[in-house]
């Protein structure tokens, strides 16, 4: 790959910040060891750029996201903004890049590393060995359907409104992401809907069987209730490959999947869009975890998800599989040897710093492509 590549880095708020510091060493180690290197941009986004541009997002962050190879984001969010105005909360400046970025497809693994079995509030039987791959439609449904509001009824009282809608066109795409990438893995796509009390939910069901019988057959479809779907991840998780579902459902699904693994802090996403006439498609990076403002500052937060976010930037974005590969493989046995944050460490163990578990990664980095 050449070295020219542009990657735009949003710390963002709270722990976002010194998570991102552990990544922009990888990246480093990355540009000195294996001549894989990024033109590297910043800009604040969320809270940080709310207090210093009065916004969220400011139109410079935009554009430079819209034009980079790939976006990488820590977090945003923070108490001291929950009586802003809703268009310049934090989180909306999250929702505008989704949106403006066209990024509607959110990839969120549940990956339990065998190491970390045991940080899993489920038994170790029921979560050993599972790769669930949650796809969540991330730019329609009820957080950006119209008309939204609350309004004064003729009586004086009030009633809020959210609208879900979804088009033929948007769940379609969605869903073949979720059977394209259920081909590399082990062929099976549940997806999840209500179609038993929302209409959105009947037409999506009809659109995925009709999409999977045109153009997907040979991958095993079957269609679940989103609160089916919820019990069943505690009941018996390893029966899911692919879980592609709606951006409501899939903002719940996915958390309860992240909390089968054992932390927050663990888990990578990737929120991917289509693909232009040269193969190339926005792409944004970003940890599961939120901004964790109890923590900020402390040297205390796990890295790994913001590492490993970095490391699905490498295959998705740029086809480095055997770079992300080294990456996920760097973490895996620094788990494997005890290293721990407060958030995984177990009975007996010591925890590291932030900074510590960066240490312990570029060690064990350098250790494996000596």
């Amino acid at each position: 790959m050449a070295a020219n590549k542009t990657l735009l880095i949003l710390p963002g708020d709270g722990i976002g910040p010194e998570v991102m510091v552990q990544v922009r060493r990888i990246v480093d180690w990355f540009d000195r060891r294996r001549a894989v290197g990024f033109d590297i941009l910043e800009q604040p986004v969320g809270g940080a750029a709310y207090d210093a541009h009065g916004t969220p997002l400011t139109d410079e962050a935009l554009s430079e996201a819209m034009d980079a190879d790939a976006v990488l984001l820590g977090a945003v969010g923070g108490p001291q903004y929950d009586n802003a105005p809703r268009d310049k909360r934090p989180e909306a400046g999250l929702l505008r890049l989704r949106k403006e970025m066209d990024l509607f497809a959110n990839l969120r693994p549940a990956l339990v590393f065998d190491a970390l079995i045991d940080a899993s509030t489920l038994k170790r039987e029921v979560v050993e060995g599972l790769d669930i791959l949650i796809l969540r439609e991330l730019t329609a449904g009820v957080y950006f359907g119209e008309p939204r509001g609350v309004e004064t009824l003729a009586d004086g009282t009030r009633r809020a409104i959210d609208t879900q809608s979804y088009t033929e066109a948007e769940i379609q795409r969605v869903a073949a992401v979720g059977f394209e990438l259920a081909r590399k893995r082990s062929n099976r796509v549940h997806s999840v809907e209500k179609a038993n009390v929302m209409e959105t939910g009947v037409f999506w069901r009809e659109v995925v069987t009709d999409l999977h019988e045109s153009r997907f057959g040979d991958v095993e479809l079957q269609h679940m209730y989103a609160d089916n779907c919820a019990m069943q991840l505690v009941r018996q998780p390893r029966q899911f490959d692919v879980i592609v579902t709606d951006n409501l459902f899939g903002d719940i699904l996915s958390d309860c999947a992240a909390m089968l693994t054992g932390s927050l802090g663990m888990l990578p996403s990737a929120s991917l869009g289509a693909e232009d006439e040269t193969g190339r498609r926005r792409a944004m990076y970003e940890p599961v975890h939120g901004s964790a403002p109890d923590i900020a500052g402390k040297d205390m937060a796990n890295p790994l998800a913001t590492i490993l976010s970095f490391a699905m930037m490498l295959r998705y974005s740029f086809g480095l599989g055997d770079d992300a590969d080294l990456v996920e493989r760097a973490v895996q046995n620094v788990l494997a040897a005890g290293g721990r944050t407060q958030d995984i460490v177990g009975p007996g163990m010591e925890a590291v710093s932030t900074t510590g578990m960066g240490d312990a990664v570029l060690a064990e980095l350098d250790r494996i492509a000596a």
